[in-house]
Parts: C-alpha cells; structure tokens; sequence
C-alpha cells in the first residue's frame, strides 16, 4: 500500500507588472516570450492576432516526423517533392535518405522538398500530413493554428497565431531529437550520386549571434513577412521567442530574450540529495530507510515572487528487505498553479541505505557488532 500527501509552498510575495506589449520597441507586427518550463508568457504584442508563420510551419513538420516515423529508416524521395519553389536541400527524383537526414535539411536549410518528402512518407500526401498537423496542433493545446501545407508555402487556410507557435515550439523542444536538430549549426548529409555530402547551414543567425541560443527556425515569404521562432537558456532558464511578419528580427529576438533573462530568476524547488521522509523497512537488518530526491528542479519566476507550488508525494507505507543503494521508492509530482510540471523520483539514501534482508546470519552479525561496541568478549 501507498500513500499520498500534499505539500504546499505559499503563494506569491509579489509580482511582476506585465510589460507594456510596444514598450520594448519591436519592429515585429506580433510577439511573444514565453517561459518553456511553465508556459508562462513574459512578454507579448499582439500574441493572440491571426498571421501567417512562413517556414517556421516547419517546426510542426518536424515534430510529426518524430513522432509518426523512423528517423533511421529510409525515405525514398516521392516526384512530387523534387524542384519544390523556394529554399531547397535539393533533393533528387528516387533518392534515398534517412528520415532523420531530411528532418535536418527541413529544419537547417528549410528545405521545402524536405517538407514534401515527409509529408508524403509519413502520411502519403500533403494534404493528409496537413490533417495530422492539426490533429496535433490540437493535441498540444494551438486553438487558433490551421495548417494547410508542411512548409510554410502561402496559402489562405494557413496560420498561426505568435502564442500558439511559441507552445507548439515549447512542445517540439520538450523532444530530445527536435531539441539537437534545431540547435546544430551546420551538418552533412548524404548526396546520392555524388562523391561528397551536402553541407547544411543553419539559417538561424542567432545561434552566433546570442550567447546561449539552441534553436529554432525562421521563415519568409512576401506575404507574411520575416518569421522568426528562437529558443535561449542561461544559468538552467530557457525561453522561446516568436516574431511574425518582424523587418529587424534579429534584433527584435535579442531584446525579447534579454528583457526575460534581466526580469526572470531561478528558483529553487528542490535539490538533489534533499531528504524527503523515512520509510520503515520489514525484515531487514536496519527499521527503515530513509529517501531523497534522485535529482533537483528550479522554477524560474519573476524577480521578487515566490511561485505557488504543491509537491505530491507518492511513497510506500513500509518496504520489504533487500532495499538497494539509489532504489526508486516513489515519487514526488511538482504542480505550478495546479499544473503538473516536473516530476521527481524519490530514492533510498544516505549510509544506511542498503537494507539487507534479516536473517540468523545477519541478526548474529548485528549482535556482535553491539558486543565489540561495549566492549566485551565475543566469546
């Protein structure tokens, strides 16, 4: 048997006024900042206003891929997505690459052959893969998304809104291989029929230009404008900005993530090592163990306030012997305004926490060991 408790970290001390949406003087038609571990938004300009979003639709692209493929297995490259207009990996009629491989020409050279090509292995049409975008647009919680093609290409059915790109990137980063994609500078793929591979050149400039970047995508088209999607992380806060129809983005994304790291902090929730409780231990050679959490979590909040912060712990009543060095015991679920953000096992720890089982042998050792301790004759 189990049992569970709360624990709740009182609430807010202070807080942050919202920045004024044109008080950082962006160029941007439409912005946001958002905090990737809560959701949070930090800043905004009309976040919420209907726009098209370019290539950086390709972030949806990907995370489909991830998901619905193998991105080791093969992808023969469909007729359809040879000579697409616009930014090109240059793909070849019957060619044949990893999945992975193309999800790298997507996302670095903004290949839209690449977004055919997925689109046709995964779903065996454009417009079928177009349906799986917003199905998982939906799923991620983008209400005012529609997808109509996977590269961006203009089209009237084809939108997003800066709030509901930032969360879909939120969720594409919350993937490890979406993570190392968007963060790679360059990378070579290879060029069937040729002696050497193709170089890939991330056109994310940020990646060089702002300290900490790790993602993620830009996009243009004359219709919507300089599209711009990026993702920074200093000292364990990281945040997604997103511009839409932005002539000086570059600089646009460098004030936004320098306003949210000067007015944002980490804190500290738990640590690791931290002692949780005791659990008594039956049949063992000690009465019970004690637990620790296996790793450490920090929240980062406005400056000045205290998050709300409820700590639900799942543990054993008792355990049976043997009990194991570093033994997940339970757990501990940490919500943020009763939302579930991060969730932390709890381990046996500290000197005591190999428990063996009790027995003649071990009950004989421990009372030699009180004889020793006193000071008399074993025997």
């Amino acid at each position: 048997m189990r049992f569970r408790f709360t624990l709740i970290i009182i609430t807010v001390l202070a807080f942050l006024l919202p920045v004024d949406g044109f008080a950082l003087g962006l160029s941007a038609h439409s912005a946001v900042v958002i905090n990737t571990v809560t959701g949070d938004v930090v800043y905004e300009k009309s976040a919420y206003t209907t726009m098209p979003m370019a290539s950086t639709t390709k972030i949806m692209t990907a995370i489909c891929a991830i998901e619905n493929g193998d991105l080791d297995g093969m992808v023969k490259v469909h007729p359809s997505a040879v000579g697409v207009e616009g930014s090109s990996m240059y793909l070849g009629h019957g060619e044949e690459l990893t999945l992975r491989d193309l999800l790298y020409g997507l996302m670095l050279s903004s290949g839209n052959d690449a977004a055919v090509a997925i689109a046709v292995h995964i779903s065996g049409g454009v417009d079928e893969f177009a349906n799986l975008m917003n199905e998982t647009a939906k799923k991620i919680g983008a209400k005012d998304t529609c997808f109509a093609n996977p590269n961006g290409l203009d089209d009237d059915n084809h939108y997003t809104t800066a709030y509901d790109l930032a969360m879909i990137t939120r969720y594409g980063m919350s993937l490890p291989e979406f993570a190392e994609i968007v963060s790679s500078k360059t990378a070579k793929v290879p060029w069937q029929g040729r002696d050497y591979p193709r170089t890939l050149n991330n056109h994310n400039k940020l990646l060089n230009m702002y300290e900490g970047c790790d993602g993620v995508k830009t996009g243009f088209t004359k219709k919507s404008g300089r599209c711009l999607v990026s993702s920074a992380t200093r000292e364990g806060y990281q945040v997604i900005a997103v511009t839409l129809n932005a002539p000086n983005d570059w600089n646009d994304h460098m004030a936004m993530l320098d306003y949210a790291f000067a007015n944002y902090e980490n804190k500290t929730v738990i640590s690791a090592d931290d002692y949780l409780c005791t659990v008594p231990v039956v049949n063992g050679n000690v009465d019970s163990v004690r637990l620790c959490a296996a790793e450490g979590f920090s929240l980062p909040v406005p400056n000045g306030t205290t998050p709300k912060i409820e700590m639900k712990f799942d543990i054993p009543r008792q355990l049976d012997a043997p009990v194991g060095f570093d033994q997940k015991i339970g757990k501990v679920d940490i919500y943020y305004n009763g939302s579930l953000i991060k969730t932390v096992d709890a381990v046996s720890c500290g000197s005591a926490s190999y428990v063996e089982p009790k027995n003649f042998f071990t009950s004989m050792k421990k009372i030699l060991m009180a004889l020793v301790a006193l000071g008399r004759p074993i025997c």
